[in-house]
């Protein structure tokens, strides 16, 4: 079986750059929509690690591998190899980043991942990423065993953590957000409610001389014009 899912995404805020699917009749909503959560929380949940293993409670497993500021998630059933798992997101980042500098130049493609609003902008990359899926269907295949020899990386030292932890991190850290910024627009009130308890103050005290002193000019200037 081969990566069922792969995003392209944004670090900085999730943006989906670019997907693509296996085919298969599986229906994969679930994981998709846990897919986007893991991509737009990423940042968000401060993790540091570049390189992430992720179990679901179907038998299946995320991994995530950051290049940048550019993330890559697959799902695989959890029977595949962790090793190959993470060999697919590096050839993934590497052909996507050769596709975004023949497209846009090597000086200029990181400046238009950062700047795109729109999702799925490189969506025409997605028939790399199938190829890619291809390869690595059967991972006891020749050039798979190949790979698997030939890596030199070490995964040993791999975070992992269970969808359930890293969904529900996700959402306290942006109730956390939340409170912080309503805390924040509270304290604002607050200041110009006290600029203005403090200027209502200073015209109780100085008024009623303000109109005695005036009071006084009007008197004398009848007085004496």
């Amino acid at each position: 079986m081969p990566p069922l899912l792969t995003f392209v995404a944004r670090r900085s805020d999730g943006l989906i750059l670019v997907s693509s699917f296996a085919n298969t009749t599986e229906n994969l909503d679930v994981e998709k929509k846990q897919a986007k959560e893991i991509l737009r929380n990423i940042n968000s949940n401060g993790r540091a690690t570049s390189k992430m293993k992720i179990e679901t409670s179907t038998n299946k497993t995320f991994y995530y591998l950051i290049h940048g500021e550019i993330c890559y998630l697959t799902l695989t059933e959890s029977a595949y190899p962790k090793r190959l798992a993470f060999l697919y997101l590096e050839e993934i980042n590497e052909c996507f980043c050769e596709y975004m500098i023949k497209s846009h130049g090597n000086d200029n493609y990181i400046s238009v991942i950062s700047t795109t609003g729109r999702p799925f902008a490189f969506i025409s990359a997605e028939p790399l990423i199938q190829r890619k899926q291809r390869e690595f269907v059967d991972p006891k295949s020749t050039a798979n065993n190949n790979k698997l020899q030939n890596d030199l990386a070490e995964i040993h030292t791999i975070l992992s953590q269970n969808i359930s932890d890293v969904l529900d991190r996700g959402e306290k850290l942006e109730n956390v957000s939340q409170i912080s910024s309503n805390l924040m627009s509270e304290s604002k009130k607050f200041k110009w409610g006290t600029k203005k308890l403090g200027w209502k103050a200073k015209v109780n005290t100085y008024a009623p001389i303000a109109a005695m002193g005036l009071f006084i000019l009007v008197v004398l200037y009848l007085k004496f014009f």
